[in-house]
């Protein structure tokens, strides 16, 4: 008799998952710290955990626009209060939703604006949910994917020549660097 296949995950895709979850939802670092570090060592297992980040995203983003019919305006204060988002970036969200539709979704990871906050948005201008999340995937999996698979290669290009904790090091250093940037950037 066969037995059913259990499926194991691992302490990294769960951490990848809840990381995907909380950003979604009230966290401010992406997932990609987490994923292109990983990457470093295993850019398969990073892929994989790519994955779960992506499904804590969309029970985030889902949690997010079910707050938001309820009561958008708590939603909209209580996101006001996380770092680099500010009420005048919430309404250029709604604007843009307004005027081309969920599709801008597309482009809050080039520029800098969470997803959650195209999940309020996307909630009180009445798109639905499975519209939301649908385009939520392919939006979400590009960036998680491509900064993955870039930090990876050249995680994997500077190992010829510095060690791995080197590497990681520098890693940080960088994620760190660019929050830095970021927080300063979205507080002027």
């Amino acid at each position: 008799m066969l037995k059913p296949r259990t499926v194991k995950t691992s302490p990294v895709n769960a951490l990848a998952l809840l990381w995907g979850f909380a950003e979604a939802s009230f966290f401010f670092i992406v997932p990609d710290a987490l994923l292109s570090w990983y990457a470093l060592s295993n850019l398969k297992r990073a892929l994989i955990a790519s994955l779960f980040a992506l499904l804590g995203a969309l029970f985030g983003g889902a949690l997010i626009w079910l707050a938001a019919i309820i009561d958008p305006d708590t939603v909209r204060s209580m996101f006001a209060l996380i770092p680099a988002i500010d009420e005048a970036m919430i309404a250029e969200v709604r604007a843009k939703i307004s005027d081309t539709g969920i599709v801008v979704l597309f482009e809050g990871p080039l520029i800098g604006v969470p997803y959650k906050i195209y999940a309020l948005e996307a909630a009180d201008l009445g798109i639905g949910l499975w519209t939301f999340l649908a385009l939520s995937i392919p939006a979400r999996l590009i960036r998680f994917v491509a900064v993955t698979v870039i930090i990876g290669v050249i995680g994997q290009l500077l190992q010829r020549r510095f060690s791995l904790s080197n590497v990681r090091v520098t890693h940080v250093a960088c994620w760190s660097c660019f929050y830095i940037w970021y927080f300063w950037i979205m507080s002027i």
